[in-house]
C-alpha cells in the first residue's frame, strides 16, 4: 500500500524539527504554502516557541499572491504580526544584507511549475546565493510539481538571459523545487549549506491532485491544476497580441482564440500532429471574459502529463497558426507581436528565427534534443524521487 502523501513543510515540521530550533527564520513563500492540515506554513513557524519567525518575504504576485503578471510589490509589515514583509519583486529581487539583518535561516516554501519562465525558479537561485553570501542556512521544504516527469525545449542561451530566463534548464525541467535546489547548489558552486525537507508518499509520475495533494494557486492565473499543466503550452502566447490564450477567462492558459482563426481547422491540424499527452478541440470564448465579443478558438486538454512534450506542443500550436492564418498575424508589431518577448520566454531566438523560416516543430526539437540528454543526467544525480524518464 502507497504510503500517505505528505509535504516537505510536514517532514520539516515533524521529523526535521532539529534544522529551526533556535534560529532565527525569514520565510519566502506564498499563499499555496500550506501543510497538509490546510493551515499555512507561515502559521505553523509562527506558533512553535523552539524558533522565531523573523521576517517575511515575497516572489512574483506578492507575499499575498494577489498582484498580476509582472507588476511590482512593494515591501511593508504584515497587519497582524508586525513583521517586516520583503518584496523580492520589487525594487530588488535578490535578498539584501538589510532584509536578512538578523537572521540565520531562510525557508523557501512555494509552489512552483517547474518552467524557467515562471519566475518562482529565478527567486530560489537569486535566494541561495544570497544565503550563501551572508552565511545563512537554506532550507526547502519541498512541493509536486505539475509536470514532474516532463523534461523538454531548449536550454537558454546566456545572450538572452533574464528574470524568466535565469537557470540553465530546459524550458521545462521536471525538477521540485528541493531538487532544483541541489542542482542549483552544484551547477552553480555555491557554497551554501542547504537541507531539503523532502514530500512523502511522491514519485515524479504522482498526479498532483491525488488524496492530499490539492491543488492552490500559486499565482492569479494559475487557479488550477490543469491551467498549470497547460501554462508551457501557450504562456508564448504573452508575445503575441493578436491572439488570446484565455488568461482572464475561467479556464486560463487552456485555449487560444483570435478573431481572424478558424476554430475547427485548426484543431484538427493540431490533432494530425499526433501530439503526446494532449487533445484539441474547436471552441469559442469571449477574451476578457463575459459573454460577448466571443472569439473563435481551440481548447486543449492534458490529458496524460506523463507523456506531455509541452515545448513541442507550444512550438506546434504556433507553427499551425502561423501556416494557416499567415505569420504577421502572430509576429508583425503592427499586430502588437513582440518577438521579442517570445524570445526572453525560451531563453533564445533560435525558436523564432526557425519558425519563421518555416522549420518543421519536430525539426525545430529535434535541435535541443542533445541538450536535453546531458541535462537528464544531471537530473538523475540531483532527484529525490522515484522517476521514469521520457523517451
Amino acid at each position: 500500500m502507497a504510503s500517505p502523501f505528505r509535504f516537505g513543510t510536514d517532514v520539516l515540521l515533524e521529523e526535521r524539527r532539529e534544522w529551526l530550533t533556535g534560529r532565527r527564520i525569514g520565510l519566502i513563500a506564498h499563499p499555496a504554502a500550506v501543510a497538509s492540515d490546510g493551515r499555512p506554513t507561515a502559521v505553523h513557524l509562527r506558533a512553535n516557541r523552539t524558533w522565531r519567525l523573523s521576517a517575511l518575504f515575497g516572489p512574483e504576485h506578492g507575499w499575498h499572491g494577489r498582484a498580476g503578471a509582472g507588476e511590482r510589490c512593494a515591501s511593508g509589515r504584515h497587519a497582524k504580526w508586525n513583521l517586516p514583509v520583503h518584496s523580492l519583486y520589487g525594487k530588488t529581487r535578490k535578498p539584501t544584507r538589510a532584509m536578512v539583518r538578523g537572521l540565520d535561516t531562510l525557508v523557501f516554501d512555494v509552489q512552483d511549475l517547474g518552467v524557467r519562465c515562471y519566475t518562482y525558479v529565478s527567486t530560489l537561485r537569486l535566494a541561495m546565493e544570497a544565503a550563501a553570501e551572508y552565511g545563512l542556512r537554506f532550507i526547502v521544504a519541498d512541493r509536486p510539481v505539475p509536470l514532474g516527469a516532463a523534461c523538454d525545449g531548449p536550454r537558454p542561451d546566456p545572450a538572452f538571459a533574464s528574470f524568466v530566463a535565469a537557470v540553465d534548464t530546459p524550458f521545462v525541467y521536471g525538477l521540485t523545487p528541493g531538487e532544483t535546489a541541489r542542482w542549483l547548489r552544484d551547477a552553480l558552486g555555491l557554497d551554501l549549506d542547504l537541507r531539503v525537507a523532502p514530500m512523502r508518499g511522491y514519485a515524479r509520475e504522482s498526479r498532483v491532485g491525488k488524496p492530499g495533494m490539492r491543488w492552490i494557486a500559486p499565482s492569479p492565473a494559475i487557479r488550477s491544476l490543469a491551467a498549470a499543466q497547460a501554462y508551457p503550452v501557450t504562456v508564448c502566447f504573452d508575445a503575441f497580441g493578436g491572439a488570446d490564450h484565455a488568461r482572464r477567462t475561467r479556464f486560463p492558459f487552456q485555449a487560444v482564440a483570435a478573431p481572424w482563426l478558424r476554430a475547427r481547422d485548426t484543431a484538427e491540424a493540431l490533432t494530425d500532429a499526433r501530439l503526446p499527452g494532449i487533445r484539441f478541440q474547436p471552441c469559442a470564448y469571449a477574451p476578457a471574459g463575459g459573454r460577448s465579443p466571443r472569439w473563435p478558438g481551440v481548447r486543449l486538454r492534458v490529458t496524460d502529463p506523463v507523456a506531455l512534450r509541452p515545448a513541442l506542443a507550444a512550438v506546434t500550436l504556433t507553427s499551425v497558426l502561423a501556416r494557416r492564418h499567415g505569420k504577421d498575424r502572430l509576429w508583425a508589431p503592427a499586430q502588437g507581436g513582440r518577438p521579442e518577448f517570445f524570445d526572453r520566454l525560451f531563453g533564445t531566438d533560435a525558436v523564432r528565427l526557425a519558425l519563421l523560416d518555416g522549420d518543421s516543430p519536430a525539426r525545430i526539437a529535434a535541435r535541443w534534443k542533445k541538450d536535453l540528454q546531458s541535462f537528464r543526467i544531471a537530473r538523475r544525480m540531483h532527484a529525490l524521487y522515484k522517476q521514469k524518464e521520457q523517451v
